[in-house]
């Protein structure tokens, strides 16, 4: 299978650069697979898991946003945040979404308060998919 070559970053570190056969990310409009000779894109990452399939080895990371661009046999990953999910902290995780849970209920209407609860929608599908991927 043809690979491609891939560089997931965030403000803090280099976190994974690599060739893989497949990447998995969770987009704003919804999860994409990028494969070798993906057509050029750009698009925005909401909070999830990116998944590196790469000579039969299955890596995932946990991001918290950020933007994917895929041109030239390259897909470059710049996250807000981003970590192996092993050395995620959950536990962090769990204590933003409870914060948000207390503070975004007593605000008022606006197109923040919008973005925030979609965040905090966000958060908690992860916190899920967190659940789920470390119990297999």
């Amino acid at each position: 299978m043809p690979t491609f070559e891939v560089s997931l970053v965030c403000p803090e570190a280099l976190v994974y650069v690599g060739d893989a056969d497949q990447v998995d990310l969770p987009g704003a409009e919804g999860d994409l697979g990028v494969l070798a000779g993906h057509a050029p894109i750009v698009t925005a990452l909401r909070p999830g898991v990116v998944r590196v399939i790469a000579h039969g080895r299955d890596e995932k990371f946990i991001i918290l946003g950020g933007i994917a661009e895929f041109s030239d046999g390259s897909l470059n990953v710049l996250a807000d945040t981003a970590s192996p999910i092993g050395e995620f902290d959950v536990a962090e995780l769990k204590a933003k979404i409870e914060d948000m849970e207390r503070t975004v209920p007593t605000r008022s209407a606006s197109e923040e308060l919008d973005r925030d609860i979609e965040l905090l929608d966000h958060y908690k599908t992860l916190q899920l998919s967190i659940t789920v991927t470390t119990a297999l």
